[in-house]
């Protein structure tokens, strides 16, 4: 029987916002989607300020400078953002 590996320190590498959704995709392979409605400056942001991110640390959390806003994977996973 085989196993999958848990990724203990998820990593962001790709942060895509459309007028819905918050998408992350990290390097083990999964993809995160969460309602933009829950992240209201996300929400309130512009189209450009939204594809204005950073990652932290190594792909930890993103960070939006425009808008000061921080998420961090692990949040993001666990439902707490």
């Amino acid at each position: 029987m085989s196993t999958l590996a848990i990724e203990l320190h998820p990593q962001a590498h790709t942060i895509k916002c459309t007028d819905n959704h918050l998408i992350v995709e990290l390097l083990d392979g999964r993809t995160l989607s969460a309602p933009l409605a829950w992240f209201p400056r996300l929400a309130q942001a512009t189209q450009k300020q939204r594809d204005n991110w950073q990652l932290l640390g190594e792909g930890e959390g993103v960070h939006w400078p425009e808008i000061d806003e921080d998420l961090s994977v692990a949040g993001l996973l666990s439902g707490t953002h």
